[in-house]
């Protein structure tokens, strides 16, 4: 009995268990084949791409030599002088009285082969030239003109946007070449991509090959296990995509794997607590809305009996957006859409209209050239976040007003101290509050900005070199 109770606990009935023993094959299997059969090809491929980037571009070098040959030699200087002065060519050349002295780079396979094969071509090319020397130098060290000078000691435009890759800083190709007495053409160059730096690949060959046998024998072991384990799981799954929409489905059946069974019954008490949770909140918010109707009603009475007819608008107009406030409140909660129909804004107006309350702390510069075409009351509570934040942290704020046919760009610029460019994105997420000192819940930027999205828009932030943060407002004109 107890034997069996040690059999039962030592059997693979977890999921993770049993992938474990299959993927611990699959892994040992494709390491053993790999490591025998692809090593010395891939290092055979690698060799040949070098060898065929070294000969394309050997013949460039030749071809760069026959054409100063065939120039008169008065005219080679020229020539040199008007390609420094365009920025350059692909190689650095220049014609020298001696043959300069290359401070070599330690011996490699790859550098050998690079100067074997360059040599080679050069002089199947150039079969009436003997003299033909090839070596790589470091940027730092490398000689040009003569022995005393350096490329760093050249003017930038000559040399260094040719033959540096910052911060890479590869090694150089250099090809002396003598076509008369006291007379050499001098070539650098850099090696093409992906040979530039003439290091081995970062990643071995037998591991690349590893991680494709892998993968094959993975996929073939990983289908055997999840055809069987993974039904449960599937069920699962389709249960919870469907949660949403189907809150009252039956409880899933217990079944599969022991993670499997404890994340079914975690599951089915979700769905329970859900449940109870939704119609507890949504009798909650019946009788919220109904006792929010009486009060606004009631207001509204009151408004009508006042004398002013000017007050009874203003009265009416903040009692519409209460109710629309109250209303999109709820309806938030209820994972619904704000109600709210699309109007043309005069963008202008509803600024003057925010920053009435604000007299000298805020300014407005420019106008839009057409109406706004959104929704009024969440565009206000857009641009009213982002005066009120403006306006309480930057002290003073100035408002430009850029636009065209298609884009409605809005600037505000504040004197405050800016928020570090680390923190530009956190600053959008909930409760997230920089300034602990004044009163606030953090909430106003990331509702700005999520009413921004609704309208197609964006919200940028950038600190500006004088002081001060500018938020930016992209609003795209769609009808």
């Amino acid at each position: 009995m107890n034997v069996k109770r040690i059999i039962d606990r030592l059997k693979p009935t977890s999921l993770l268990s049993r992938m474990l023993i299959l993927l611990l094959l699959g892994i040992a299997l494709a390491q053993g084949i790999s490591s025998l059969f692809w090593s010395y090809r891939f290092e055979q491929t690698e060799n040949e791409g070098l060898k065929a980037t070294s000969r394309n571009l050997a013949l460039s070098l030749a071809s760069t030599v026959r054409f100063f040959e065939s120039l008169p030699l008065q005219y080679r200087h020229i020539v040199l002088n008007q390609l420094r002065n365009m920025g350059g060519t692909r190689f650095f050349v220049s014609l020298n009285r001696e043959k300069i002295d290359i401070n070599s780079i330690p011996a490699s396979q790859r550098k050998a082969i690079v100067i074997n094969e360059v040599n080679s071509i050069l002089h199947q090319q150039l079969g009436h030239i003997d003299h033909i020397y090839t070596d790589f130098s470091a940027a730092q060290t490398l000689k040009v003109l003569n022995n005393q000078t350096l490329m760093t000691d050249l003017p930038r435009s000559w040399a260094h946007y040719t033959l540096t890759m910052e911060p890479l800083n590869p090694p150089i190709l250099v090809t002396q070449i003598e076509l008369k007495a006291h007379e050499w053409i001098y070539l650098a160059a850099l090696l093409p991509a992906p040979y530039m730096t003439l290091d081995e690949p970062k990643f071995p060959p037998r591991q690349i090959l590893n991680l494709i046998l892998t993968t094959l024998f993975l996929c073939l072991f990983t289908y055997l296990l999840v055809r069987r384990q993974t039904r449960p799981l599937n069920r699962l799954a389709d249960a919870a995509s469907q949660l949403a929409l189907h809150l009252y489905q039956p409880p899933l059946t217990v079944e599969g794997s022991s993670e499997l069974v404890r994340a079914t019954r975690a599951f089915n008490t979700m769905q329970e607590k859900l449940k109870r949770y939704i119609e507890d909140r949504e009798l909650l918010f019946r009788s919220i809305s109904h006792d929010l109707k009486t009060p606004i009603t009631r207001l509204r009475l009151r408004a009508e009996l006042l004398d002013d007819e000017q007050l009874i608008e203003t009265f009416t107009r903040d009692l519409d957006e209460l109710e629309i406030m109250a209303k999109g409140a709820l309806q938030t909660v209820k994972d619904t859409d704000i109600h709210e129909n699309l109007q043309d804004i005069d963008i202008q107006a509803l600024l003057k209209l925010i920053c009435e309350s604000y007299l000298n702390e805020a300014t407005i510069e420019g106008q839009p050239i057409q109406r706004y075409h959104g929704k009024p009351l969440a565009m206000k509570r857009c641009i009213g976040n982002i005066v009120d934040n403006g306006i309480k942290y930057g002290k003073h704020l100035n408002i430009l007003i850029e636009d065209s046919e298609t884009l409605l760009t809005l600037h505000f610029i504040d004197c405050g101290p800016g928020i570090p460019e680390a923190l530009h994105k956190d600053i959008f997420s909930p409760y997230v509050r920089l300034d602990k000192t004044t009163s606030g819940n953090g909430l106003g930027l990331g509702i700005a900005r999520n009413i921004a999205h609704a309208h197609g828009g964006e919200i940028t932030l950038a600190n500006m070199p004088q002081g001060g943060l500018k938020v930016t407002l992209d609003l795209p004109h769609i009808r």
